[in-house]
């Protein structure tokens, strides 16, 4: 892992691992289910992670243009053809992009939102952490990002008391188990069910 000064910078690999190993359990016909998150079935989630590791991947090189510059709102993502070779890449890119002191450093864009490097890079964690749960949990699959990732996502997703930051990016809080672990209080504090099932 590498450190600025004496702070170990997050490591996005395990995360993205996690991510690339549902990718090939998953048949077309799994493409229609449903997810978590209620807009996107599975295709268009698939869709999102591909968008959101090639504008991460240039935040990270701040490489900025149409990438880091369009909202993910701006309309629902189209699912291209050879997903299944290109998504990989695009992660593996997007680990070791971020696998840089560099991008941490400075000022970058994402999403069309000017901001710290040192913040992109925990977004960016905590994008594929959520992400990749919404993915396991819509097509059947185990899934262990990591503790470490899931800590910093507990950080970008926990309630600070100014809900303004949380307004558009994350549902109102889920109320979990006082035992449940460090990924169900991430996905509670996102905004959903870490009981969610397809169906359910």
């Amino acid at each position: 892992m590498n450190t600025s000064d004496t702070t170990p910078l997050p490591d996005l690999t395990p995360a993205a691992r996690a991510v690339t190993g549902l990718l090939e359990a998953i048949g077309d016909e799994r493409l229609g289910d449903p997810t978590p998150c209620p807009e996107y079935a599975v295709r268009e989630l698939l869709a999102h992670v591909d968008g959101l590791c090639l504008a991460f991947r240039d935040a990270a090189r701040k490489d900025l243009g149409p990438a880091t510059d369009t909202s993910p709102d701006a309309r629902l993502p189209v699912l291209e053809d050879g997903w299944r070779a290109r998504i990989p890449v695009r992660l593996n890119e997007l680990a070791e992009s971020w696998g840089r002191p560099e991008a941490w450093q400075g000022m970058t864009r994402a999403g069309g939102v000017d901001l710290p490097g040192d913040i992109a890079g925990r977004v960016a964690l905590n994008e594929l952490v959520i992400h990749g749960w919404d993915l396991a949990r819509a097509t059947g699959q185990d899934y262990d990002p990591g503790e470490a990732s899931a800590a910093v996502s507990y950080e970008i997703v926990r309630p600070t008391g100014d809900d303004s930051l949380r307004d558009g990016i994350f549902g109102p809080p889920v109320a979990v188990p006082d035992d449940a672990s460090l990924l169900d209080r991430v996905v509670g504090f996102s905004g959903r069910r870490p009981d969610w099932r397809p169906g359910g």
